[in-house]
Protein backbone atom coordinates (compact mmCIF):
# COMPACT_ATOMS: atom_id res chain seq x y z
CA UNK A 1 0.00 0.00 0.00
CA UNK A 2 1.23 3.53 -1.03
CA UNK A 3 2.16 5.32 2.00
CA UNK A 4 -0.30 8.70 1.97
CA UNK A 5 -0.66 11.92 4.07
CA UNK A 6 -3.93 11.25 6.05
CA UNK A 7 -5.88 13.87 8.02
CA UNK A 8 -8.10 12.39 10.53
CA UNK A 9 -10.64 13.60 12.54
CA UNK A 10 -10.39 12.94 15.94
CA UNK A 11 -13.12 13.68 18.44
CA UNK A 12 -11.36 12.21 21.57
CA UNK A 13 -13.07 9.36 21.27
CA UNK A 14 -11.86 5.70 21.36
CA UNK A 15 -13.26 5.43 17.46
CA UNK A 16 -11.48 8.36 15.75
CA UNK A 17 -8.23 7.67 17.99
CA UNK A 18 -7.98 4.15 17.16
CA UNK A 19 -7.99 5.59 13.23
CA UNK A 20 -5.29 7.25 13.66
CA UNK A 21 -3.17 4.63 15.32
CA UNK A 22 -4.33 1.74 12.30
CA UNK A 23 -3.15 4.19 9.87
CA UNK A 24 -0.07 4.95 11.52
CA UNK A 25 1.36 1.22 11.88
CA UNK A 26 0.28 0.85 8.18
CA UNK A 27 3.14 3.30 7.52
CA UNK A 28 1.21 6.54 6.36
CA UNK A 29 1.73 9.77 7.63
CA UNK A 30 -0.56 10.66 10.07
CA UNK A 31 -1.85 14.49 10.77
CA UNK A 32 -4.52 14.62 13.71
CA UNK A 33 -7.27 17.42 14.20
CA UNK A 34 -9.74 18.25 16.58
CA UNK A 35 -12.94 20.95 14.99
CA UNK A 36 -13.84 23.34 17.34
CA UNK A 37 -17.14 24.18 16.25
CA UNK A 38 -18.93 24.78 20.11
CA UNK A 39 -20.60 27.72 20.73
CA UNK A 40 -19.54 29.59 23.60
CA UNK A 41 -20.93 28.45 26.33
CA UNK A 42 -22.02 31.15 29.72
CA UNK A 43 -19.72 30.57 33.11
CA UNK A 44 -22.30 28.52 34.45
CA UNK A 45 -22.70 25.88 32.34
CA UNK A 46 -22.25 22.06 33.12
CA UNK A 47 -20.72 20.08 29.83
CA UNK A 48 -22.59 16.74 29.80
CA UNK A 49 -19.26 13.98 30.29
CA UNK A 50 -20.33 12.10 26.94
CA UNK A 51 -20.53 15.20 24.57
CA UNK A 52 -17.74 14.82 21.91
CA UNK A 53 -15.86 18.21 20.54
CA UNK A 54 -15.47 19.21 24.09
CA UNK A 55 -12.73 21.03 25.73
CA UNK A 56 -12.16 17.58 27.41
CA UNK A 57 -12.19 16.00 24.23
CA UNK A 58 -9.51 18.39 22.61
CA UNK A 59 -7.25 17.16 25.38
CA UNK A 60 -7.83 13.57 25.08
CA UNK A 61 -7.28 13.75 21.44
CA UNK A 62 -4.09 16.07 22.26
CA UNK A 63 -2.94 13.56 24.57
CA UNK A 64 -3.56 10.55 21.94
CA UNK A 65 -1.57 12.23 19.28
CA UNK A 66 1.09 12.68 21.76
CA UNK A 67 1.09 9.03 22.58
CA UNK A 68 1.18 8.29 18.86
CA UNK A 69 3.75 10.98 17.91
CA UNK A 70 2.20 13.05 15.24
CA UNK A 71 0.91 16.51 14.84
CA UNK A 72 -2.26 17.82 16.04
CA UNK A 73 -4.07 20.70 15.46
CA UNK A 74 -7.45 22.46 16.81
CA UNK A 75 -9.65 23.93 13.89
CA UNK A 76 -12.06 26.61 14.36
CA UNK A 77 -15.45 25.59 12.51
CA UNK A 78 -17.59 27.44 14.89
CA UNK A 79 -19.35 29.92 12.17
CA UNK A 80 -19.66 27.26 9.84
CA UNK A 81 -20.92 24.94 12.23
CA UNK A 82 -23.64 27.60 13.82
CA UNK A 83 -24.94 28.81 10.21
CA UNK A 84 -24.81 24.82 8.68
CA UNK A 85 -26.07 22.88 12.09
CA UNK A 86 -27.30 25.18 14.80
CA UNK A 87 -29.41 27.78 13.14
CA UNK A 88 -30.59 24.58 11.17
CA UNK A 89 -31.76 22.81 13.89
CA UNK A 90 -33.83 25.32 15.33
CA UNK A 91 -35.34 26.24 12.18
CA UNK A 92 -36.47 22.72 11.80
CA UNK A 93 -37.78 22.67 15.26
CA UNK A 94 -39.96 26.24 14.59
CA UNK A 95 -41.55 24.81 11.15
CA UNK A 96 -42.73 21.82 12.78
CA UNK A 97 -39.93 19.63 11.51
CA UNK A 98 -37.53 16.90 13.61
CA UNK A 99 -34.46 17.86 12.17
CA UNK A 100 -31.26 15.07 12.33
CA UNK A 101 -27.91 17.34 13.06
CA UNK A 102 -25.45 14.74 12.33
CA UNK A 103 -26.33 13.95 8.86
CA UNK A 104 -25.87 18.10 8.27
CA UNK A 105 -22.33 17.58 10.64
CA UNK A 106 -21.35 15.17 8.28
CA UNK A 107 -22.06 16.86 5.19
CA UNK A 108 -21.25 20.19 6.10
CA UNK A 109 -18.49 20.15 8.46
CA UNK A 110 -16.56 16.75 8.57
CA UNK A 111 -16.74 16.53 4.76
CA UNK A 112 -17.04 19.79 3.07
CA UNK A 113 -15.43 22.34 5.78
CA UNK A 114 -12.51 19.82 6.88
CA UNK A 115 -11.51 19.23 2.92
CA UNK A 116 -10.01 22.37 2.07
CA UNK A 117 -8.02 22.36 5.94
CA UNK A 118 -6.76 18.90 4.91
CA UNK A 119 -5.75 20.06 1.31
CA UNK A 120 -3.87 23.39 3.05
CA UNK A 121 -1.50 20.25 5.25
CA UNK A 122 -0.84 18.95 1.93
CA UNK A 123 -3.33 16.05 2.79
CA UNK A 124 -4.75 13.48 -0.06
CA UNK A 125 -7.93 11.87 2.28
CA UNK A 126 -9.58 12.75 5.22
CA UNK A 127 -9.97 9.63 7.93
CA UNK A 128 -12.98 9.33 10.68
CA UNK A 129 -13.96 7.25 12.90
CA UNK A 130 -17.56 6.39 11.41
CA UNK A 131 -18.73 2.71 11.13
CA UNK A 132 -19.37 2.73 7.70
CA UNK A 133 -17.45 1.25 4.58
CA UNK A 134 -15.97 2.83 1.65
CA UNK A 135 -15.14 0.91 -1.73
CA UNK A 136 -14.04 1.24 -5.00
CA UNK A 137 -15.93 -1.33 -7.60
CA UNK A 138 -14.07 -2.94 -10.48
CA UNK A 139 -16.23 0.45 -12.76
CA UNK A 140 -13.72 2.52 -10.84
CA UNK A 141 -16.71 4.02 -8.68
CA UNK A 142 -16.70 4.37 -5.06
CA UNK A 143 -19.74 2.81 -2.59
CA UNK A 144 -20.76 3.71 0.84
CA UNK A 145 -21.48 0.36 2.89
CA UNK A 146 -23.21 -0.10 5.98
CA UNK A 147 -20.27 -1.22 8.86
CA UNK A 148 -20.31 -4.87 9.58
CA UNK A 149 -21.09 -3.78 13.60
CA UNK A 150 -24.94 -3.62 12.38
CA UNK A 151 -25.26 -1.95 16.35
CA UNK A 152 -22.81 0.92 15.46
CA UNK A 153 -23.71 1.09 11.75
CA UNK A 154 -23.91 4.44 11.10
CA UNK A 155 -24.45 4.73 7.26
CA UNK A 156 -27.47 6.43 7.08
CA UNK A 157 -26.38 9.78 8.23
CA UNK A 158 -23.30 9.99 5.69
CA UNK A 159 -26.04 9.02 2.81
CA UNK A 160 -24.91 12.94 1.68
CA UNK A 161 -21.46 11.73 0.39
CA UNK A 162 -21.20 11.36 -3.01
CA UNK A 163 -18.86 9.52 -5.45
CA UNK A 164 -16.11 12.74 -5.08
CA UNK A 165 -16.32 12.29 -1.56
CA UNK A 166 -15.81 9.07 -0.95
CA UNK A 167 -12.94 9.23 -3.35
CA UNK A 168 -11.00 10.78 -0.71
CA UNK A 169 -12.38 9.20 2.36
CA UNK A 170 -11.26 6.69 5.01
CA UNK A 171 -13.36 4.61 7.06
CA UNK A 172 -11.45 1.89 8.88
CA UNK A 173 -13.90 1.24 11.50
CA UNK A 174 -15.99 -0.38 9.16
CA UNK A 175 -14.55 -3.29 9.28
CA UNK A 176 -14.27 -3.71 12.87
CA UNK A 177 -16.87 -4.49 15.79
CA UNK A 178 -16.81 -2.13 19.18
CA UNK A 179 -15.42 -4.59 21.23
CA UNK A 180 -12.66 -4.81 18.72
CA UNK A 181 -12.00 -1.49 18.73
CA UNK A 182 -11.13 -1.24 22.01
CA UNK A 183 -9.24 -4.07 22.07
CA UNK A 184 -6.81 -2.16 19.74
CA UNK A 185 -6.89 1.02 21.77
CA UNK A 186 -5.90 -1.27 24.64
CA UNK A 187 -2.50 -2.64 22.07
CA UNK A 188 -1.65 0.63 21.34
CA UNK A 189 -1.35 1.94 25.02
CA UNK A 190 -4.21 4.54 24.06
CA UNK A 191 -5.77 6.17 27.42
CA UNK A 192 -9.31 6.72 25.93
CA UNK A 193 -9.82 2.81 25.53
CA UNK A 194 -12.46 2.80 28.20
CA UNK A 195 -13.81 6.06 27.42
CA UNK A 196 -17.71 6.25 26.85
CA UNK A 197 -19.39 7.14 23.84
CA UNK A 198 -20.65 10.45 22.73
CA UNK A 199 -24.64 10.67 22.78
CA UNK A 200 -27.02 13.07 22.47
CA UNK A 201 -27.06 16.70 20.54
CA UNK A 202 -23.11 17.56 21.33
CA UNK A 203 -24.40 21.26 21.21
CA UNK A 204 -27.17 20.49 23.47
CA UNK A 205 -24.87 20.61 27.02
CA UNK A 206 -27.36 20.54 29.55
CA UNK A 207 -30.72 21.19 30.17
CA UNK A 208 -33.74 20.06 27.25
CA UNK A 209 -32.99 20.01 23.57
CA UNK A 210 -36.34 22.35 23.24
CA UNK A 211 -34.87 25.43 25.93
CA UNK A 212 -32.34 26.35 23.44
CA UNK A 213 -35.02 26.32 20.35
CA UNK A 214 -37.32 28.33 22.53
CA UNK A 215 -34.00 30.71 23.46
CA UNK A 216 -33.09 30.81 19.75
CA UNK A 217 -36.59 30.88 18.44
CA UNK A 218 -39.20 32.26 20.52
CA UNK A 219 -42.17 31.88 18.07
CA UNK A 220 -41.83 28.08 18.36
CA UNK A 221 -42.47 27.56 21.65
CA UNK A 222 -45.76 29.99 21.51
CA UNK A 223 -48.34 28.18 23.12
CA UNK A 224 -50.99 26.64 20.92
CA UNK A 225 -54.04 24.22 20.68
CA UNK A 226 -54.01 20.30 20.30
CA UNK A 227 -56.39 18.79 18.48
CA UNK A 228 -57.65 15.63 17.70
CA UNK A 229 -58.16 13.61 13.97
CA UNK A 230 -61.49 15.26 13.86
CA UNK A 231 -60.54 18.73 14.55
CA UNK A 232 -61.77 19.38 18.30
CA UNK A 233 -59.34 20.54 20.28
CA UNK A 234 -58.41 18.56 23.67
CA UNK A 235 -55.49 20.40 25.39
CA UNK A 236 -53.23 23.23 24.92
CA UNK A 237 -48.99 22.41 23.59
CA UNK A 238 -46.27 24.77 25.33
CA UNK A 239 -44.74 25.07 21.63
CA UNK A 240 -44.44 23.01 18.33
CA UNK A 241 -40.42 22.71 19.32
CA UNK A 242 -41.08 20.89 21.67
CA UNK A 243 -42.55 18.03 19.92
CA UNK A 244 -42.31 15.21 17.16
CA UNK A 245 -44.34 12.83 15.30
CA UNK A 246 -44.96 9.76 17.78
CA UNK A 247 -44.17 11.46 20.61
CA UNK A 248 -47.21 10.18 23.78
CA UNK A 249 -45.34 11.72 26.50
CA UNK A 250 -45.76 15.73 27.96
CA UNK A 251 -48.87 15.94 26.32
CA UNK A 252 -50.48 16.71 29.51
CA UNK A 253 -54.01 15.27 28.11
CA UNK A 254 -56.23 12.58 29.77
CA UNK A 255 -58.06 10.18 27.18
CA UNK A 256 -59.38 7.10 27.37
CA UNK A 257 -56.84 5.84 24.94
CA UNK A 258 -53.23 6.47 24.72
CA UNK A 259 -52.53 9.70 22.34
CA UNK A 260 -49.74 10.25 19.96
CA UNK A 261 -48.79 13.86 18.33
CA UNK A 262 -49.45 12.34 14.55
CA UNK A 263 -49.04 16.23 12.78
CA UNK A 264 -47.43 19.21 13.72
CA UNK A 265 -49.37 22.41 11.96
CA UNK A 266 -46.74 25.17 11.97
CA UNK A 267 -48.86 27.48 10.19
CA UNK A 268 -51.16 27.05 12.45
CA UNK A 269 -49.15 26.48 15.64
CA UNK A 270 -51.19 23.41 16.36
CA UNK A 271 -50.71 19.97 17.15
CA UNK A 272 -52.44 16.45 16.13
CA UNK A 273 -52.59 13.76 18.07
CA UNK A 274 -54.55 10.23 17.64
CA UNK A 275 -54.54 6.94 18.27
CA UNK A 276 -51.11 4.70 17.48
CA UNK A 277 -52.57 3.67 13.93
CA UNK A 278 -52.54 7.33 12.65
CA UNK A 279 -49.08 7.08 12.77
CA UNK A 280 -48.75 4.47 10.21
CA UNK A 281 -47.55 5.49 6.72
CA UNK A 282 -47.68 3.82 3.35
CA UNK A 283 -45.48 5.96 1.94
CA UNK A 284 -43.10 8.67 2.49
CA UNK A 285 -41.58 12.10 0.16
CA UNK A 286 -37.97 13.18 0.72
CA UNK A 287 -36.38 16.17 -1.15
CA UNK A 288 -33.12 17.64 -1.28
CA UNK A 289 -31.79 13.97 -3.02
CA UNK A 290 -28.37 12.95 -3.11
CA UNK A 291 -27.10 10.26 -4.53
CA UNK A 292 -24.23 8.37 -2.66
CA UNK A 293 -23.49 5.26 -4.78
CA UNK A 294 -25.41 5.35 -7.58
CA UNK A 295 -25.63 7.50 -10.68
CA UNK A 296 -29.25 7.44 -10.46
CA UNK A 297 -32.57 6.12 -9.06
CA UNK A 298 -35.17 4.14 -11.13
CA UNK A 299 -38.90 4.07 -10.61
CA UNK A 300 -39.79 0.53 -9.80
CA UNK A 301 -36.67 -0.29 -8.34
CA UNK A 302 -36.81 -2.51 -4.87
CA UNK A 303 -34.68 -0.95 -2.25
CA UNK A 304 -34.94 -0.99 2.02
CA UNK A 305 -35.87 2.13 2.97
CA UNK A 306 -34.83 3.65 6.38
CA UNK A 307 -36.97 6.57 7.98
CA UNK A 308 -34.76 7.43 11.12
CA UNK A 309 -30.75 6.16 11.79
CA UNK A 310 -32.18 3.20 14.58
CA UNK A 311 -34.96 1.46 12.65
CA UNK A 312 -34.29 -1.47 10.55
CA UNK A 313 -34.49 -1.14 6.25
CA UNK A 314 -38.36 -1.55 5.28
CA UNK A 315 -38.61 -3.06 2.15
CA UNK A 316 -40.17 0.08 -0.44
CA UNK A 317 -40.36 0.52 -3.85
CA UNK A 318 -39.64 3.86 -5.87
CA UNK A 319 -43.17 5.45 -6.98
CA UNK A 320 -41.24 8.18 -9.12
CA UNK A 321 -38.22 9.96 -8.70
CA UNK A 322 -37.27 13.77 -10.06
CA UNK A 323 -33.84 15.71 -9.97
CA UNK A 324 -34.92 16.46 -6.21
CA UNK A 325 -37.36 14.60 -5.02
CA UNK A 326 -38.10 10.66 -4.41
CA UNK A 327 -41.21 8.75 -2.97
CA UNK A 328 -41.42 5.44 -2.21
CA UNK A 329 -43.75 3.07 -1.00
CA UNK A 330 -43.55 0.46 2.18
CA UNK A 331 -44.42 -3.18 1.87
CA UNK A 332 -45.87 -2.52 5.59
CA UNK A 333 -46.83 0.79 6.46
CA UNK A 334 -43.86 2.19 8.86
CA UNK A 335 -44.97 3.82 12.20
CA UNK A 336 -43.80 7.61 13.16
CA UNK A 337 -42.04 8.59 9.32
CA UNK A 338 -41.80 12.33 10.56
CA UNK A 339 -40.87 15.30 8.50
CA UNK A 340 -37.01 16.36 8.68
CA UNK A 341 -35.51 13.09 8.98
CA UNK A 342 -33.77 11.42 6.49
CA UNK A 343 -35.19 8.84 4.06
CA UNK A 344 -31.74 6.61 3.16
CA UNK A 345 -32.52 4.11 0.14
CA UNK A 346 -29.98 0.70 0.48
CA UNK A 347 -29.83 -2.21 -1.58
CA UNK A 348 -28.55 -4.58 0.70
CA UNK A 349 -25.33 -2.82 2.20
CA UNK A 350 -25.32 -0.26 -0.26
CA UNK A 351 -26.17 3.01 0.33
CA UNK A 352 -28.28 4.05 -2.73
CA UNK A 353 -28.92 8.08 -1.57
CA UNK A 354 -31.32 9.59 0.44
CA UNK A 355 -33.04 12.86 1.20
CA UNK A 356 -35.16 14.79 4.02
CA UNK A 357 -38.58 13.63 4.40
CA UNK A 358 -41.16 16.09 3.57
CA UNK A 359 -44.46 14.03 3.35
CA UNK A 360 -45.72 10.54 5.30
CA UNK A 361 -48.52 9.40 3.74
CA UNK A 362 -50.92 7.65 5.82
CA UNK A 363 -51.64 4.48 5.87
CA UNK A 364 -55.35 3.03 4.81
CA UNK A 365 -57.54 2.37 7.65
Amino acid sequence: MARRRILVAMSGGVDSSVVAALLLEQGHEVIGVTMNVWPELPDEAVVRADACCSLKSVDDAREVADTLGIPYYVLNLKQVFAERVIDNFYDEYAQGRTPNPCVRCNQFIKFDALWPKARALDCDAIATGHYARVVQGEDGRFRLLKGIDRQKDQSYVLYTLDNEHLARTLMPMGEYRKDEVRDLARRFGLSVADKAESQEICFVHQGAYHDYVGRARPEAMQPGPIVDTEGAVVGTHRGIGAYTVGQRRGLGLSAKKPLFVSRIDPSRNLLVVGAERELYASEAVAEGVRLTSVEQLVAGQSVQAKVRSRAEGAPAWIVSVSADSVRVRFEQPQRAVTPGQALVLYDGDVVLGGGNIVEAVRAAA
